[in-house]
This record gives C-alpha cells, structure tokens and sequence, in this order.
C-alpha cells in the first residue's frame, strides 16, 4: 500500500521512469514528457523530492541549473514500474484485433477480413 502511494499522482510513473536513465533538467522532463504542462511536472517533482524519491541539485553554470535524479529509494521503485510495463504491454497486444498475415501486401490483408468477416453467422 504505501508503494502504490510513492507511485499515485498523474505522470508519477512517468517520471521515474524517465529518471531511471539518469539526471534530467526540468526542460529535458518536459520534452520527455510532452502533455504535461510545467506546473504539474514542477509540483509531481516536489511531492516526489518530499517523498524522497527524487533529489534536486542545483548545479553551479552560469546561469544555475537544476537537476533530478532518483535516490536510492527511487531506484528501489524500478522493478515495479517495469512490471506496470510489462502488464500494460501485455494488455496493448491481447486487445489489438488479429489479423491473418499473408505474404501479400494491404490488399491481400483486407479481402482476408472481407472474407472473415462474410462467413461468420448473421446474428
């Protein structure tokens, strides 16, 4: 239970995965991250650096830049995310429609369906 509330907020997983690569500016998190908007990645990057998941360092260049990168806590949480992957893969590819292939190109694909789909029963 307290693994699930380490890993609860929108964009939560995404950003220790991200962060498992190694130290990542705000800038790079967003980019990584395109849909999430700097005031949700500022704050999820504050719950986690609180939950000490994340630890922020200012990194002395002219102008000051910050870093993040996973604690030792953090990295604990790794297996977990790969196994949310893992069952979200698994997930993606039980629920994508079958489709004989034939060595023939999109054509050949579709009378295939065609076919498949004129001798079924009518219901």
């Amino acid at each position: 239970m307290l693994c699930m509330k380490l890993l609860s907020g929108a964009w939560t997983p995404n950003l220790i995965w991200y962060l498992s690569a190694g130290p990542r500016r705000f800038g790079e998190l967003r980019n990584d991250i395109r849909p999430i908007s700097a005031k949700v990645l500022s704050a999820r990057l504050r719950e986690l650096e609180h939950k000490q998941v994340v630890q922020r360092r200012v990194v002395a260049t002219t102008p000051p830049s910050v870093e993040y990168s996973l604690t030792d806590l953090g990295q604990e949480l790794m297996p977990v995310i790969h196994a949310i992957v893992g069952v979200g893969t698994k997930l993606r590819d039980d629920h994508k429609p079958k489709v004989a292939r034939k060595a023939g190109g999109r054509r050949e694909r579709r009378n295939a369906e065609r076919v498949a789909l004129h001798a079924s029963p009518p219901s």
